[in-house]
């Protein structure tokens, strides 16, 4: 089922995908001039945190994880994302360093697009540098919440968050109606919500007694996802 109307999604979910929908041609080839596409492997490293920032990544199809990594080297993920987003131009933005970690997923279709290539693009491209710059305001916002949230939630109430932001990630188009499976590691959807994997583990158990999801594995089939928005506490 849709949460359109019942859940602002556009608050709590990246958009960098709307970056490149309907790009004129000559921006997009400008963009791809020199770029290249490589088949990622699930947990491999995209880039780390403090290395050079080469150029952009444009997830052609799969989904990554953006995390930063403690001094104890916990992580703490960021945000996941997914198809047709792209990642890693804050590094660019900032300096010469990619300011955090990304790691795959899943297996990944991954197109590198070279520094000089994205900062040119942005120059002669009104389209694609007011997107950009769209782009990055929504992302401040949706930190701002991420930041509250954890501030001011209880591990529960954050769980169910997280599992509703991720449902849409993981949605599939035409599959209106069927229930959505969640593929994710207990140790991942841990890092996300900030907390433990046996605080994770036991209240997944509690929804699951709730009938409100079941449990393949690692995978989460999400049965009531109206059920997570009123435990989730949103407003």
């Amino acid at each position: 089922m849709s949460i359109k109307g019942i859940f602002p999604i556009d608050k709590w979910d990246f958009k960098s995908e709307s970056i490149l929908i309907d790009l004129p041609k000559e921006d997009f080839d400008l963009l791809m001039a020199h770029s290249n596409e490589k088949l990622y492997k699930k947990n491999e490293i995209l880039f780390r945190e403090g290395t050079y920032a080469s150029g952009i990544f444009y997830l052609v199809k799969g989904k990554v994880k953006k995390y930063k990594v403690d001094e104890e080297g916990n992580e703490q993920i960021i945000y996941l994302a997914h198809t047709g987003q792209l990642i890693g131009y804050h590094g660019i933005f900032s300096g010469d360093h990619y300011l955090d970690s990304v790691g795959v997923m899943e297996d990944s279709r991954i197109v590198f697009i070279p520094k000089e290539d994205f900062l040119r693009t942005l120059q002669r491209s009104s389209i694609f540098s007011n997107r950009l710059l769209k782009t990055l305001s929504h992302e401040y916002t949706v930190l701002t919440n991420s930041l509250s949230v954890l501030a001011h939630k209880t591990v529960r109430e954050r769980l169910a968050l997280q599992l509703v932001v991720i449902r849409e990630k993981y949605k599939v188009s035409g599959a209106e109606g069927k229930p959505i499976e969640v593929n994710i590691s207990r140790e991942d959807l841990a890092n996300l919500v900030g907390t433990v994997r046996e605080n994770i583990v036991r209240i997944l158990t509690e929804f699951k007694e709730s009938n409100i999801l079941e449990t393949k594995g690692r995978k989460i089939i999400i049965k009531d996802v109206n059920k997570l928005i009123q435990i989730a506490n949103f407003k």
